[in-house]
């Protein structure tokens, strides 16, 4: 199964396909396999089209060229979706799920083709394996901008949300990331915010593993939810909210930091009145201190600018007169209560300066050496799920 919009390691799974993608291979013939498979789905017989639905499962599997090869059995398999035979839904299901693995095309063929409604539907059926398989097609399916408004106004955000709350854990994780991908849609934020997702979301974030694909796509998702008012109301208020984006920042992959420390500076910014205080009280500051060396670019800036803001007065000195790192922090330890947490981010500054000087005389030292650089592949991690 593929993850849409953006997945669970996609790169190592052996099941994902690491054939060129369409367009950069030259064209060949169907194989004997694909071409009666398409003459089957196209047939009448219901036996038939049980067996081509198997086999095209299997032969998109692994392969791009068959999901091309196969691109004309889109609609036949979403009127399999819709037929009243219960029988024909898993292997329609599961087969248009391989079909859309890595392939733009069929994605939105699939959208075309009417496939959101019985999808949307079996998000609420009793068969949780068709409940499930469900929800990792919206998943694969909302990875094209193309079909997020298209996915969010058919009605699908709502069920999403209660598989969240209330599904297995692989399908809360596939719902959480078809959500992150479907919030990436400017009108989709508010739509979500809507379901009042905020307690689910954090419930997942507070069970998953902190530098899982899920935790990224948790902290992903409450980034873009806290740009309203009522999604940091929401965090705020919910019972270890705060904290749990928190222990994102400290022990999250790069990119979940990157989206917890834009979460927390973004509320900040929003009512430094407001958020101060719960955000200092969970103990941000040694993993913002750590941020400031370690993270990315982006969280580097954002851990500096969060800093800042969690100050006792972050306008107190002049523009012209830039604050170093220092200053900030003795000033923000000075008024926090404890030894305990004052004490560890005294010494987590004293590491964090000794690491800035050791990354700098590495990279002064880089920039002596005469190297050539080397291409190196570039994994990509779409929010897909792997075939099945």
């Amino acid at each position: 199964m593929e993850f849409a919009g953006d997945s669970h390691g996609t790169d190592t799974n052996p099941d994902f396909d690491n054939t060129p993608q369409q367009g950069s291979f030259s064209y060949t013939s169907p194989s004997p396999a694909v071409d009666r498979a398409l003459r089957l789905i196209q047939s009448d017989d219901a036996d038939g089209k049980l067996q081509a639905a198997r086999e095209i499962r299997r032969l998109t599997k692994t392969s791009h060229r068959c999901r091309r090869q196969l691109s004309q059995a889109v609609k036949p398999l979403v009127s399999m979706l819709r037929a009243d035979y219960p029988g024909f839904h898993e292997p329609a299901l599961l087969a248009l799920l391989n079909l859309a693995v890595k392939d733009e095309k069929n994605k939105i063929s699939i959208v075309e083709a009417g496939a959101l409604e019985p999808v949307i539907s079996f998000l609420k059926s009793q068969d949780i394996n068709l409940q499930e398989y469900a929800t990792a097609s919206l998943l694969t399916l909302s990875a094209s901008g193309a079909n997020k408004p298209i996915i969010s106004s058919s009605g699908a955000i709502p069920p999403l949300v209660e598989i969240l709350g209330r599904g297995r854990p692989q399908a809360k994780a596939d719902a959480v990331m078809a959500l992150s991908n479907l919030s990436t849609h400017p009108d989709n934020p508010q739509i979500i915010l809507e379901t009042k997702p905020i307690p689910s979301i954090v419930s997942l974030l507070k069970t998953c593993k902190k530098s899982s694909k899920t935790a990224e796509k948790c902290s992903a998702l409450i980034e873009s939810l806290v740009g309203f008012d009522e999604g940091r109301s929401a965090l705020a208020s919910e019972e270890g909210g705060v904290l749990a984006v928190v222990e994102v920042l400290e022990n999250g992959s790069l990119q979940s930091r990157e989206h917890a420390v834009g979460a927390l500076l973004t509320m900040c910014q929003s009512d430094r009145c407001k958020y101060r205080e719960p955000i200092l009280r969970e103990g941000v500051i040694p993993g913002l201190l750590e941020l400031t060396v370690q993270g990315t670019p982006k969280s580097q800036s954002k851990a500096q600018m969060l800093l800042q803001l969690l100050r006792d007065s972050p306008y107190a000195r002049s523009e012209l007169q830039a604050d170093t790192l220092e200053n900030i922090v003795c000033n923000i330890i000075s008024q926090i209560d404890g030894d305990d947490q004052s004490g560890k981010a005294k010494k987590m500054l004293a590491e964090m300066v000794q690491v800035s000087m050791e990354q700098s005389l590495r990279h002064l030292q880089r920039r002596a050496l005469v190297c050539t650089p080397t291409d190196l592949p570039i994994a990509s991690c779409t929010s897909e799920v792997p075939s099945k």
